[in-house]
Order: structure tokens, then C-alpha cells, then sequence
């Protein structure tokens, strides 16, 4: 498709370049011709006529020869053009079949569990209990697209003025706090969490957006540390500037997973045991950057990942 956009573009930009220089070729050559004074070149003799005659020569020789020239380069300068032009609407269109392509393919393991469940149940006469089990795993597999539907809905939305509407202070010390209480029900995650609150944190933003943020990183942290391991979440206010810094001691990760840790559903090949789309880090990203704040992630194999999230202080 853009192979062929692009050879109709530059075969439009040729022919526009050629047509408009013909025109002021011709222009020049009659404004020259026109302008000229005939009659005192004959009072002057033949002798001047014939010089007129042979400048008039020249300057159509030389209009053509630069014409022939420009016929080899105009081509070549409006391929590169066409190229230009179109290569921010490739680079966009390939970023958004990517998106498609890794969309699809992350709800089609839910759909299918879904539907492997619900055939599986209806194939014969089942105990309650099975169906209760057949109806709780395809209500697992909803729950899980439903969180990507919602994840991809929160991608879409970028940091437009809409978004900007809904900001309002918060502390981030309360975000993380309410975090780590939600998470006491699973007495195993709270024994491997501990919180270091500084002082208040008050940025300028959306508080749903940034709790997301913050249960994103802590939901990796978990996930990729094994149950003796400890993830170490702290706040603090440096200048203008909170942070909110939450360090694992997981399985870590190399330089090519840190290289594509924000990219759309790229997953390591040592996390794909682990349930999960690969969205959450540029989930998490897109709302820091909306609201004009930094994430950096550093990450050792074998020894842990720390991310850091840096947002502008508010009084």
C-alpha cells in the first residue's frame, strides 16, 4: 500500500515540478524575446540583429539543457520527498497494526478458555460443583479481558486537555498507602512488602490514573519475586520533585528487556510464565508522561529491578 503511494506521489511531485518549470522557461524566454527592441537592433545593422538572433539561440539551448538536467534529478528529488513525507504515516500505521496484532492475539487466549469452558460443560450432564468450576474459570478468563479492555481503553486516551480536566492534588504517601491496604487480604503479599512513606507528596494529577500507576509497578514487583523476596516501596521529595521508588529483589532483567520494558505487549521470555498482557509498563508510563512526570527502570538479572517515578512537587 505505501509502495504504491509512494510511486504515485513522486510521479505527482515530478510531474507538478516539470510542468511549473516548463511554464517559467517559456515565460523567461518570451518575456526576453518580448522585451527586446528589434527595431534598434536593425538601425544598428545587420551585424547586431544577428548577435540578438544568436543570444536568443543560446538562451534556448540552455533552457533545454537545463530542462533534460532536471528531468534526471527532479525525479530523484521527488522520490526522497514523497519518502519524507509519507514516513511519519508508515511509522504510525505499522505502530497501530502492531497494536492490533498484539491485541487481538492477547484477547484470543481468554476467548478461547472461555469457550473451551463452556463447550466442555455443555458436552454432557455435569455435578454442580463441575459446573460451578466450568463457570468460575470462563468468569476468570472475563475478568482478565475486561482488564485488558480497560488497560486498552486507558492507552487511548493520551494526556489530552479531557484528561487534564479531571487533575486535582494528591499525596502520593496516601496513593501508596490505600494500595498496600487493599493488598492485606493476601497475607502473602503483605509479608513481602515493605513501606517507607516520606514526607507529604502532593503532585498535580489524576488520582485514578496515578493509583493505577502505582498498583501496576507493585502488581510487577510481585509477580516477579519469589515469595522470600522483599519489595521495598518508598516516597520521598528532593527539590521539586517526589518520587515514589518501588525495588524488587525478582529475577530481574537484562539489557533487552530493559530496552523494550515500555513497549505494548512485549513480554520476556522469562516472564511469559507469569499471567499478564504486557501492557502494565506502558500503561504506566503514558500516565506518568501525562502528567509531566518521568519513569526510569533499572534491573539486574538475578537481582531485582527498581522503577522510580518521578512527578513535579506541588505546594
Amino acid at each position: 500500500m505505501f509502495r504504491r503511494a509512494l510511486v504515485r506521489l513522486t510521479v505527482t511531485y515530478t510531474i507538478v515540478q516539470l510542468v511549473l518549470f516548463a511554464a517559467f522557461a517559456v515565460g523567461i524566454y518570451i518575456f526576453v524575446t518580448g522585451t527586446f527592441d528589434f527595431d534598434a537592433a536593425e538601425s544598428d545593422g545587420a551585424g547586431a540583429l544577428n548577435a540578438a538572433e544568436q543570444g536568443f539561440a543560446n538562451l534556448r539551448t540552455g533552457l533545454l539543457v537545463l530542462y533534460a538536467v532536471l528531468l534526471v534529478l527532479i525525479p530523484i528529488a521527488s522520490f526522497l520527498m514523497a519518502r519524507a513525507a509519507l514516513a511519519p504515516l508508515q511509522k504510525s500505521y505499522e505502530l497501530q497494526q502492531r497494536f492490533v496484532d498484539g491485541a487481538s492475539h492477547e484477547m484470543r487466549s481468554p476467548l478461547s478458555v472461555i469457550q473451551g469452558e463452556l463447550e466442555l460443560a455443555l458436552l454432557s450432564i455435569r455435578t454442580p460443583a463441575e459446573y460451578e468450576r466450568a463457570m468460575q474459570t470462563a468468569l476468570d478468563a472475563v475478568g482478565g479481558l475486561t482488564q485488558l479492555t480497560n488497560d486498552l481503553l486507558l492507552l487511548s486516551r493520551g494526556a489530552g486537555a479531557e484528561l487534564k480536566k479531571t487533575y486535582e492534588l494528591v499525596d502520593l504517601n496516601d496513593l501508596v498507602r490505600l494500595d498496600i491496604d487493599a493488598r492485606a487480604s493476601s497475607p502473602v503479599d503483605a509479608a513481602r512488602l515493605d513501606v517507607h512513606p516520606g514526607r507529604a507528596a502532593a503532585v498535580l494529577g489524576s488520582p485514578a490514573l496515578l493509583a493505577r500507576a502505582i498498583a501496576n509497578v507493585i502488581d510487577n514487583a510481585l509477580k516477579f519475586t519469589p515469595p522470600t523476596g522483599v519489595i521495598t516501596v518508598s516516597t520521598a521529595v528532593h527539590d521539586s520533585t517526589c518520587t515514589v521508588t518501588v525495588r524488587d529483589t525478582g529475577i530481574g532483567m537484562d539489557n533487552n528487556d530493559l530496552k523494550h520494558a515500555f513497549d505494548r505487549f512485549w513480554r520476556s521470555d522469562r516472564a511469559r510464565s507469569q499471567p499478564g498482557h504486557g501492557i502494565g509498563l506502558s500503561l504506566v508510563q503514558q500516565i506518568v508522561q501525562a502528567q509531566d512526570g518521568r519513569i526510569t527502570l533499572t534491573s539486574q538479572v538475578g537481582f531485582g529491578t527498581t522503577v522510580t517515578v518521578n512527578l513535579p512537587l506541588r505546594p
